[in-house]
């Protein structure tokens, strides 16, 4: 038995409101989700079907809501009090320009598609339409909507069973909602993600080595690996079943580890995606650009759907200012993100997607800040074999609202669903209450017929 222990929060005498004791609850083998070992949770995936397809799709939040006019959307003709601060800049492609954050971006426009009409956003600052397509007040069958890396992990089980299907690289923020990796919904806790970022890995002690050491992740692949010689040679995997050695597989590869262990990388390569700020924006999170090749060395590894959040963008003040510090690492880490994919052989098979949960307001306030508009917002896509190298949607002068092309959340889903080889108009999976569900509205949204 693989036991990982921690101290017991204070105040609770070691034991969760069900009776249940942190020991108990990170025992491998009775791995407490909620009681579920990790071995019934394979099982359960497996009973999904599973294919070997590895399509990929790497998912960048902008929790708050990134400002539409200042990044893919910028209002030159519009009075200053609009317009803003940034110029627009030229692209690789004739007649596309963008902000002047971005020369990156721009410099690589052929690899990309903004899209500059995104509507039907919830309003809320919540992660959960940009991983699941739906907004939290529209009808949820028993058990709520999944997210997409949810449902890869469901249709399509683990291209390699040492490596989770769908991995969420978000951490802990004060505002809770941004930090959702993704929510299994009505396909159960089998297909959440696995998130290496959660909460408490910073005190366990694995094995014998405390996490306090664990800051170089090759001491986690020493202990692993020296793990599994010890009970190899011990013969504890004689007799079980497949799903207990698939779950110890994950637990003791070095494959995972090797992912997440991004000082293994080339150093001129984590230059070119740059370094970030490896701390909380306020209530959002890091300006962590590490994160974007992790997300990519996890693809390569096997994972199908990564999450993460970058910074944030609820900016109700200084918009120019922190435009300025965050925009540049965007720009800069999805720029080598996507080059990195194609000159990996790659790109044809991941889609990056970046967006909020919602725009910002064409005016511009008193304290120099852009508030909330749900109306209309943006997204950034790119790879996954679409047409890129062109601008989907527009808005009028001033930014306010979709005047060519609206492009609804769902419709965007039901693209990306197509890339990664999922036929919306005919798949359903089952609820809770054994009815059958579609992944979107396919009375209402289809793919995008300028992308496919």
């Amino acid at each position: 038995m693989l036991t990982i222990f921690g101290d017991a929060p204070r105040g609770t005498n070691g034991r969760f409101c069900d009776g249940v004791s942190r020991r108990e609850f990170l025992q491998i083998g009775g791995l407490a989700l909620g009681g579920l070992s990790l071995p019934q949770l394979l099982r359960a995936e497996q009973a999904a079907g599973v294919t070997k397809s590895h399509k990929a799709i790497i998912m960048i939040f902008l929790p708050g809501g990134p400002p539409h006019q200042d990044m893919w959307d910028i209002k030159t003709d519009a009075p200053a009090e609009i317009r803003g601060e940034f110029q627009a800049i030229k692209t690789s492609v004739s007649g596309i320009e963008i902000g002047e954050m971005f020369p990156r971006i721009a410099a690589s426009m052929q690899k990309f598609v903004p899209i500059r009409s995104i509507v039907g956003a919830d309003g809320d600052h919540f992660a959960y339409q940009c991983l699941t397509g739906w907004r939290r007040r529209d009808r949820q069958p028993q058990g709520g909507w999944p997210s997409m890396g949810s449902v890869l992990s469901k249709l399509y089980g683990p291209v390699d069973s040492s490596v989770p299907a769908f991995v969420g690289l978000s951490p802990r923020m004060g505002h809770m909602p941004w930090a959702d990796n993704g929510v299994p919904g009505f396909l159960g806790v089998a297909h959440a993600p696995f998130t290496p970022n959660a909460e408490g890995k910073d005190d366990l002690v694995l094995n014998g080595v405390s996490l306090d050491r664990l800051g170089d992740r090759r001491e986690v692949l020493t202990a692993l690996d020296r793990f599994r010689r010890d009970a190899d040679a011990g013969g504890q995997l004689v007799g079980t079943d497949a799903f207990t050695q698939q779950a110890f597989g994950v637990l003791t590869s070095s494959k995972l580890a090797e992912a997440l262990d991004i000082e293994k990388e080339d150093p001129k390569l984590r230059e070119r995606y740059g370094r970030g700020v490896n701390q909380l924006r306020d209530d959002g999170g890091p300006r962590l650009v590490d994160n974007f090749l992790i997300a990519r060395r996890l693809v390569s590894a096997g994972a199908r759907c990564v999450s993460l959040a970058f910074s944030r963008w609820d900016w109700h003040n200084a918009n120019f200012k922190q435009g300025r510090e965050d925009m540049p690492l965007l720009d800069q880490g999805v720029a080598a993100l996507v080059e990195d994919l194609e000159l990996r052989g790659m790109l044809d098979d991941t889609t990056v997607i970046v967006w909020g949960e919602f725009g910002r307001t064409p005016k511009i306030n008193k304290d120099a800040g852009r508030d909330h508009w749900p109306q209309v917002s943006c997204a950034l896509l790119a790879g996954g074999g679409m047409k890129t190298g062109q601008v989907i949607g527009s808005t009028n002068r001033l930014g306010e609202h979709a005047v060519d092309r609206p492009v609804h959340f769902q419709e965007v889903f039901a693209t990306l669903y197509k890339n990664l080889g999922i036929n919306v108009d005919h798949l359903t999976l089952r609820d809770l209450q054994g009815r059958p569900q579609f992944l979107i509205d396919q009375n209402l949204h289809r793919p995008m017929h300028e992308l496919v």
